[in-house]
C-alpha cells in the first residue's frame, strides 16, 4: 500500500489500528486516494468516532473534494459532532503545512440517512411523482393519520379491542424496515393482533393512500422512496457518481433497506466504509439487522477488508475481563479481545440480593457511599433492561431524597397508567379529592371536564357520599361501565375502617380498570407490569393513607424528574435502560434484576437469535463503566395479591448469561435487606386545635 503525502501530523494521536484504518486506501497514478470496501470492528470504548472523524480528515487532506464525500449517520447530533471533529482536523493539519488554505465547505453532505433521503427525494421529486414541496411527517403526525384512517374506516369501535394508533404504526413500519410480510410481523412480534391481519392490511393501504394524497411522507417513506429511486439502475449510477467515498457509522444499526441503499450506490463496494460493533447491535426491535454488519466483508469480491479496534480507553481491564468473557460465548461474531493501559481498580461484583426491596437499599447504600468516596451522583448510573425494574429504586431514591434523571421510559409514579390507579384510591380516600375526581371521571368513554364537574357537583350537593352516584345520569358513552364505578368507590369507602389488609383493594382497582388500560393505552405488558409493582409495593404500608400520603409528599419532580432543564440540580443520579444509555459511559455502572426472566427478558427467550441479542444488551451495559461495575441478582420476587404480611414468592434463576466462566471473574457478594423498625406511638386525643380557622384567619 502506498504511503499517503506527508500531512500526517494530526494522525499522531492515533494507535496502530486507528491509524490503519483512517488510511486505508492507495494513491493512483493522479495522486487521488482509491480505497476498496472497508469494515471497521469498533469495540466499545475502542475510540469509534474519533478513527472515523479522522479518516474523513484524511480523504480531504489527501485531495478528496468534500463535496463528493458522503457521511451516514443515525443522529442529528452525531452528525454535527463529526463535521465539528472534522473540521478542527483539517484546519489544523493544513495550517501546519498550508498555512493560506483553509477547508472549502468541510461534509456539504453529512447527515442522517433520512435528511440525507430528504434532500435526494427532492432533487429527484418529478422523477418519483412527487411534489418538491411534498411534507414530512413526524411520528406523532403519522401516528395521527393513522388514527384519523382508522376511525373513518370504523376500526375504531370494533367489538373487540383493534391495535391503538402508535402500535398499528410501529407494525407498518416493523413491515417496511424488515422487509417482512405482515403475517410474519404479526406472528414473531405482535402475536395479539394476529387475527386483525385483513383489517390492518387495508388500514395501511387507505394510509398510504391517504398520505400521497396530501403529498406526504413519514420517515420511513424517506428510505423506501430512496431505496426505489436507487432500484432503478440508471438513477443508482448517477448518484452514486456523485460520492468518491461514502462512510456509515454505527453499521450494526442500519436495517434491510438501508443496507440495499448502500449496496446500490457502491455496487463493487469502492470507496465504502462502515464503522460499528457486532457486539452492541441491540436494536432488532427498530428492525435492525445484525447481519448487515456479520455478512459485510461477503457481499463484495475480492471480500472487504477488516480492521478491528481492541484498545479500550474507558474501562478497567478488569471490568474489560468479564466482558470479553460474556461476549466471548456468542457463537457468531467477529472474534475481539478488548484491553486497556488501566489495570486499576478491583473486579466486577456479582452482588445477590434477596429481593427487590434489599436490591433498592444496596443501590442506594453504594451510591452514597461512593458520593462519600468522591464521586458525583451524575458519575453514576443504574441500568436495567425494562424501564419498571427502577420501580422499586425510584420510591427508595424518593424517599431518601436523593435527585435522578430517568432515560428510557417514564418515572414510575409520573407514568399515566400508575397515576389513574392512585387516583382511585385517593378519591376514595377523600370523596372532595376533586383532581382525583376529574382524573379518575375521565378514564370513562364520553366523560369530559363538563360531565366531570357535573358529577362531582352532584357528589357535593349531597354530602359526598358515594352513595349520590347511583342517581347521576352519566353520558351515552359513559352508560355501559357506571354502574361498577360506583359500586367499585362504594366497595373501597365501606372497607377503609376494617382490619382487614387493604391492599385487596388494589386487587379491586386493577380488575375495573384493565378494560380502561388496555383501551386508553399501548405497550401494556410493561404498564401491567407497572402495576404489579404497585401492589407490591403497596405490602411496606399498613394503611391506605398511609401508602398514599407516602407516595405524595415527596413528588417526584422535586426529586429529580429534570428532563426538561437537568441543571435545576446540581447533582443528579443516572437512571436508564441499557437501550437508551448506548453510546453513554460513568465511572461506577449497577445493572439491576440480573437474573433469567429480566436478563434475557422472558419475551425473548423464544429463539436463539433474540437470546444472543440479550447477551450483546448486556455487554452494552458492563462495558459503560469505567471504574466499578455491579450486576444485582435478587433471589426471590413476591407475587401480588396477597396479605400485607405475607411471603410468598418465587425464585429468581441465575441468568444464563452468569456461567461459572463469568463467575470466575468476578467478586461474589451477598446483600440482605434492613429489617424495618416501628417505633410509632399513638397520638393524644384529649386535646384538639382548630387550625382550620387559624388558616382561613390569615386572609
Amino acid at each position: 500500500m502506498q504511503a499517503a503525502p506527508r500531512i500526517d501530523d494530526y494522525l499522531e494521536t492515533l494507535n496502530k489500528a486507528q491509524r490503519q484504518a483512517a488510511e486505508y486506501g492507495e494513491f493512483d497514478d493522479t495522486n487521488s486516494l482509491r480505497a476498496g470496501p472497508l469494515l471497521v470492528i469498533a469495540g466499545a470504548g475502542t475510540g469509534k468516532t474519533m478513527t472515523l472523524a479522522h479518516r474523513v480528515a484524511h480523504l480531504i487532506v489527501s485531495g478528496i473534494s468534500p463535496q463528493r464525500i458522503l457521511l451516514l449517520t443515525f443522529t442529528r447530533r452525531a452528525a454535527q459532532d463529526m463535521t465539528r471533529r472534522v473540521d478542527a482536523i483539517v484546519r489544523k493539519a493544513l495550517a501546519e503545512h498550508h498555512p493560506g488554505l483553509s477547508p472549502a465547505g468541510v461534509l456539504p453532505w453529512s447527515g442522517t440517512f433520512h435528511s440525507i433521503a430528504n434532500r435526494l427525494l427532492r432533487r429527484y421529486a418529478a422523477n418519483l411523482g412527487l411534489d418538491p414541496g411534498f411534507s414530512v411527517l413526524d411520528r406523532g403526525d403519522a401516528a395521527d393519520i393513522i388514527d384519523v384512517t382508522r376511525h373513518d374506516l370504523d376500526l375504531s369501535r370494533t367489538a373487540r379491542r383493534f391495535p391503538k394508533k402508535d402500535t398499528c404504526l410501529a407494525i407498518y413500519s416493523r413491515c417496511v424496515n424488515s422487509q417482512k410480510s405482515l403475517p410474519d410481523v404479526l406472528n414473531e412480534s405482535y402475536p395479539w393482533c394476529s387475527d386483525w391481519e385483513d383489517a390492518l392490511r387495508n388500514l395501511f393501504r387507505h394510509y398510504v393512500e391517504r398520505k400521497q394524497q396530501t403529498q406526504s411522507l413519514d420517515y420511513d417513506d424517506l428510505l423506501l422512496y430512496w431505496a426505489h429511486l436507487v432500484a432503478d439502475s440508471e438513477f443508482a449510477a448517477e448518484i452514486g457518481s456523485w460520492f468518491d467515498h461514502v462512510l456509515v457509522d454505527e453499521y450494526q444499526d442500519t436495517n434491510l433497506v438501508q443496507a440495499q441503499i448502500l449496496r446500490a450506490l457502491k455496487p463493487d463496494g469502492n470507496g465504502l466504509t462502515v464503522v460499528g460493533d457486532d457486539a452492541q447491535s441491540i436494536y432488532s426491535f427498530r428492525a435492525a439487522e445484525v447481519e448487515n454488519i456479520l455478512g459485510f466483508p461477503k457481499q463484495f469480491s475480492p471480500s472487504a477488508q477488516v480492521i478491528s479496534l481492541e484498545e479500550n480507553y474507558r474501562s478497567t481491564q478488569p471490568i474489560l475481563d468479564t466482558a470479553n468473557c460474556l461476549i466471548a460465548e456468542s457463537d457468531r461474531q467477529y472474534r475481539k479481545n478488548l484491553y486497556s493501559d488501566c489495570r486499576e481498580g478491583g473486579p466486577p461484583e456479582y452482588v445477590t440480593v434477596e429481593d427487590a426491596e434489599a436490591e433498592a437499599e444496596f443501590v442506594v447504600s453504594k451510591v452514597l457511599e461512593n458520593c462519600e468516596g468522591g464521586l458525583r451522583l451524575m458519575d453514576q448510573a443504574v441500568l436495567f433492561r425494562g424501564s419498571h425494574h427502577s420501580d422499586r429504586l425510584e420510591l427508595e431514591l424518593v424517599r431518601r431524597n436523593i435527585p435522578y434523571v430517568k432515560y428510557g421510559g417514564l418515572k414510575f409514579l409520573e407514568a399515566g397508567h400508575v397515576k389513574d390507579v392512585l387516583s382511585v384510591l385517593k378519591w376514595a380516600d377523600n370523596p372532595k379529592n376533586e383532581v382525583a375526581a376529574f382524573r379518575v371521571l375521565k378514564l370513562l368513554p364520553g366523560m369530559g371536564p363538563v360531565n366531570a364537574k357535573r358529577c362531582y357537583e352532584t357528589l357535593g350537593r349531597e354530602a359526598f357520599l358515594f352513595s349520590a352516584l347511583d342517581e347521576f345520569r352519566p353520558p351515552a358513552a359513559a352508560a355501559g361501565g357506571w354502574s361498577k364505578l360506583c359500586g367499585l368507590l362504594k366497595s373501597l369507602a365501606a372497607t377503609e375502617s376494617e382490619d382487614t389488609a387493604w391492599q385487596s383493594q388494589l386487587v379491586q382497582v386493577r380488575r375495573w380498570y384493565q378494560p380502561h388500560l388496555e383501551r386508553l393505552y399501548d405497550g401494556l405488558d410493561t404498564r401491567e407490569a407497572d402495576l404489579e409493582q404497585l401492589e407490591q409495593i403497596s405490602g411496606r404500608y399498613p394503611t391506605r393513607e398511609r401508602f398514599l400520603t407516602e407516595l405524595t409528599l415527596d413528588p417526584p419532580s422535586a426529586a429529580g424528574d429534570l428532563a426538561g432543564d437537568p441543571l435545576l440540580d446540581e447533582d443528579y443520579l443516572i437512571l436508564s435502560t441499557v437501550h437508551s444509555a448506548k453510546g453513554q459511559e460513568w465511572e461506577a455502572v449497577f445493572v439491576l434484576n440480573v437474573a433469567d426472566g429480566n436478563f434475557p427478558s422472558e419475551f425473548a427467550t423464544g429463539k436463539p437469535a433474540t437470546i444472543e441479542e440479550e447477551r450483546r444488551l448486556l455487554y452494552v451495559a458492563m462495558t459503560r463503566a469505567r471504574q466499578s461495575l455491579a450486576l444485582i441478582a435478587p433471589l426471590k420476587y413476591h407475587v401480588t395479591q396477597q396479605r400485607r404480611d405475607g411471603d410468598k414468592h418465587v425464585y429468581g434463576a441465575r441468568s444464563r448469561f452468569v456461567t461459572d466462566s463469568l463467575l470466575g471473574t468476578m467478586r461474589q457478594c451477598f446483600h440482605g435487606r434492613a429489617e424495618a423498625r416501628s417505633d410509632r406511638q399513638l397520638p393524644r386525643t384529649d386535646r384538639r386545635l382548630d387550625v382550620g380557622s387559624r388558616l382561613r384567619d390569615m386572609w
